[in-house]
Order: structure tokens, then sequence, then C-alpha cells
């Protein structure tokens, strides 16, 4: 067994001595279910979306089973991954609680079309879900990783910068279909200078209608800001790496980003989304990516990649290719996780010079 296999744990369970509870969260309020031991019921209290309350409730209880005769040495809370991320998971690890988030994937859902849903059912099945694991039964249930504070910063500037060149390709379209309405192909709105000619720019019936063009001075505005915001990003980016080259994920960021092909954007996406994660071998980080289907690996014929794509799929069908695009990708991905994990260069790869 890993040692960091979340999939099961590696505690022995001893439910007489251990107190097991399970939180649905919601905005404003949070419903609790336990299993207390020496208690014949299972309780079950909504509460307002306060830890506090929460510590007081699972103290509360635990004096409860205490004095129904049962020594309580284990505390056990368990949540379902979502929009509340793992702060919580965090400030119950701080005070000595043991805290689990259950991977979404792991909680069965009914297929019927139309089925009974309420919280107090979803705290029965994450319970049933977070007993089997601490049982330890093999693919029963999945935790996810709970990120420390720093980890899970660090990951925010590469999903802003995502979301802002997501941002400014929306933009840029919505300009170009504004244009083309009024037969304007040719416009090039991501040109510096693009604000200054929108004043002078001409179609087929002439100048642009006033509203019209009040809309595309709007976008202009927003496009140059967005710009902005990207810059400023990557410019803290850069400074950061060159202050502390050797802080954190650094040097491994610093390492992928020697391989021909690959900027520091990409490998910083890289890094803090995929290969900074305890990952215990190849299989685990295809799966994280979300990229199977590939063909197993043999060392005597392990080839550069490019070469390996175009040798499988001379010759085949589009959705041939299709296909093993994504076999590529998964290649891909694990060889460079083998590269900053142990060093090995990935065949046909050609690395900048060291700084």
């Amino acid at each position: 067994m890993q040692k960091d296999d979340l999939s099961r744990s590696l505690v022995a369970f001893d439910q007489n001595s251990t107190l097991v509870a399970v939180v649905e969260l919601s905005l404003k309020t949070w419903l609790v279910g336990g299993l207390v031991p020496g208690l014949t019921r299972q309780p079950l209290r909504k509460q307002s979306a306060d830890p506090d309350a929460l510590a007081v409730l699972l103290h509360r209880w635990r004096d409860e089973a205490i004095k129904a005769g049962c020594k309580i040495t284990r505390i056990v809370v368990a949540f379902e991954a979502g929009r509340d991320g793992f702060w919580l998971a965090r400030w119950l690890l701080a005070r000595g609680i043991e805290a689990y988030v259950i991977h979404p994937t792991s909680i069965p859902v009914s297929r019927e079309h139309r089925r009974a849903k309420t919280d107090r059912l979803d705290t029965q099945l994450l319970m049933r879900a977070v007993l089997g694991w601490l049982r330890g039964e093999v693919k029963h249930c999945s935790m996810a990783a709970i990120p420390t504070l720093a980890e899970e910063d660090a990951r925010r500037p590469n999903r802003a910068h995502e979301m802002l060149v997501g941002e400014s390709t929306r933009v840029v379209n919505r300009m170009k279909a504004i244009l083309i309405r009024f037969g304007i192909r040719n416009f090039k709105v991501k040109l510096s200078k693009a604000a200054q000619r929108l004043e002078t720019l001409r179609g087929p019936e002439g100048e642009l209608p006033p509203n019209t063009l009040a809309e595309l001075r709007r976008e202009m505005a927003r496009l140059a800001f967005i710009k902005k915001q990207i810059k400023e990003i990557e410019k803290a980016r850069l400074a950061e790496l060159k202050q502390a080259p050797r802080e954190g994920t650094h040097p491994m960021l610093l390492m992928l980003a020697r391989v021909m092909g690959i900027g520091v954007e990409t490998a910083d996406m890289l890094v803090h989304e995929v290969l900074s994660r305890k990952l215990r071998d190849q299989r685990a980080v295809a799966r994280y990516g979300g990229i199977t289907g590939a063909p197993d690996e043999s060392g005597s014929k392990r080839r550069a990649l490019a070469r390996w794509f175009q040798a499988r799929t001379e010759g085949a069908k589009s959705g041939v290719r299709k296909t093993m695009i994504v076999a590529l990708a998964r290649k891909l991905l694990i060889a460079l996780w083998r590269f900053v994990t142990t060093g090995e260069v990935p065949a046909g790869a050609v690395l900048r010079p060291a700084t």
C-alpha cells in the first residue's frame, strides 16, 4: 500500500473510541450528522455556518460519549469537496481534529430521473462513504489531498491569468462580431493603436452608428484593462522567481521552463496544478489529468513523443488522430513528471541553458 494513498485509511478504525461526524455545507447553515459511541441514536444537528459552533458541538458529543462509558481517543470530521474548498479542514486540523475532504466522485448518486434529495439523505450518504474509508475498504471512497494555505495561494496567479486570458478572448470575439454586422472584417482589434483607429473606421455603409461606436469604445477600454492585469501577473511572477529561485516550487518551475517549447506560464500551470501534488506513480499523474487510453510503454521501444505520434497516426483517419492526441498528452504529462521528480530528460527534448 502506498503511503500517500488517499483511497483508504491507513489507521486502524475502532468504532467504540472514535467519534465520526460528517458535515453538509451550505452558505448559511451546516447540517452535522454524527456517529457517537455509546449512543443508540445517530444525532443530526443543523447549525449556523460557524466553525466555532461546530467545535462546540463535537465536544458536546464527545462528553456525551464519555458519560455513556466510552473513552474517545479520536474525532474524525469529513465533508464533500465543493465551493468551500479546504479552509474548514485546515481549521479543524490546527485544533487537533482529524479532517478529511471527500472526493465528489466517491458519493454514490441514484440514476433514477426522480429521486429524493435532502440534506438529511446527503449526510447519510456521506457517513456511509467515510465509514467505509475508515474501515479500509478498497475502492470504497477517496479523499482529496488538503493543500496548505501557501500551496492554495500559489495557484491563484496562474488561475487568475487563465481567467483573464479567457476574458480577453471573449472581448475580442465580441468586438469582431459587432464589426462583422456592419461589413467590417479586417480590422485588427488587438493592435495597440486600435482604439485611435476606431474613430476613423468606415464600413460599406459609411461611419459606424453612435451607439455601436460607444459600445466598441467600452470594449476597447475593457480589453486594455485586462491586458494590463495580465502583464501585472506576469511581471510579479518573474520578479518572485528572480528574488527567490530556490524557494517552494520555484526550482521545479525553473527546471520545467528549461524545456524548449514550454514557457514560464505553462510551467507555472503544470507545477502548481499537477506536478507539485503528491501523486504516487505515473498512473496517478495521468488519472489526475483526466487523460486515459494510452498504449502501454515498453522500455525497449521508448522514443521521442513527436516521432511516436507521427508513426502511430500516419495515414490514419481523423478520428484516430484525435484519440492518439489524448494518448500523446498522457505520455507528455508523465514524461514531464519524471523530469521534475527524477531528472530523466524526455526523449528528444531540448533544454535551454541553466540560468
